[in-house]
């Protein structure tokens, strides 16, 4: 353990009107707490860390949002609010759309943003469905932007030609889940921001998502990322999480499980 490390505070944004399919990632904050403190299991990370013992994680609860595109305006405030604390956050959507303006949030505060960015689709459309901040454009928007100077796509599997088009323009670095895994992890650069959609599993895994794309990856090589990183993550979403599609919470459990080991690594480095 790096005792110099900062905090690590908890946030949930529950938002998910610019889901495109299915609403219910809004729900997922307080489900996947639940999990968290399940009596069925511990808050023990797999490296052995006690997270209800460690007094630099802590849990702010969730943002207080209004609804429709000022929702985006108050994310972006609230999270630049957390972090002038000097924490690292750990984010639980809501669906991706959040990831945009809370981006916008952190490329405030740090320069030349390395992005790892693990899921089955690549959201890139610059729109869907008539809407620009749709949870499939986030991070067309973000590197239109230029909020990151580089961008690592794992895990993808449902590529449009048009937004095949969107990462040869922006630069993305994509590796497919048929690559996975990738040796793209020992060439990641500070500061990291780690986006987690659960939606890169393989629904046989993680049943509670709007949009169950076959052929992902296993928890294990999820966690296997994870705990690979080592570089310091100065923040962290897991996002599209949908209680609504989920079966006895298995996805929660999932969610809460990738939640403790994504605390792991940014408080050891």
């Amino acid at each position: 353990m790096n005792p110099t490390s900062p905090n690590v505070t908890l946030v949930g944004i529950p938002f998910d009107e610019s889901s495109s399919f299915l609403r219910g990632p809004a729900e997922a904050p307080p489900k996947i707490r639940e999990a968290l403190h399940s009596p069925s299991a511990n808050l023990a990370t797999e490296a052995g860390r006690d997270l209800g013992a460690e007094d630099r994680f802590r849990d702010a609860g969730d943002l207080q949002l209004p609804t429709g595109a000022a929702a985006f305006g108050a994310i972006e405030r609230g999270v630049a609010e957390l972090l002038e604390s000097g924490d690292r956050l750990l984010i639980l959507g809501g669906d991706h759309a959040i990831t945009y303006p809370v981006v916008r949030a952190f490329a405030g505060r740090y320069d030349r943003l390395t992005i790892l960015h693990l899921d089955a689709h690549p959201d890139l459309y610059d729109e869907l469905e008539g809407d620009k901040l749709s949870h499939a454009c986030p991070f067309a928007r973000i590197m239109e932007a230029n909020l990151a100077s580089r961008l690592v796509q794992l895990g993808i599997r449902t590529m449009t030609p048009h937004q095949r088009d969107q990462a040869e323009r922006f630069g993305v670095e994509v590796v497919t889940a048929a690559d996975w895994p990738a040796d793209v992890l020992a060439s990641l650069e500070v500061p990291l921001y780690l986006s987690l959609d659960l939606d890169v599993l393989d629904p046989a895994f993680a049943p509670g998502l709007s949009h169950h794309e076959p052929g992902g990856v296993s928890v294990r090589d999820v966690l296997k990322v994870i705990q690979a990183i080592q570089v310091p993550i100065v923040g962290a979403d897991i996002v599209e999480y949908n209680p609504v599609r989920d079966l006895n919470g298995v996805t929660a459990m999932v969610a809460a499980k990738c939640m403790k080991e994504v605390a792991d690594r940014m408080l050891s480095c």
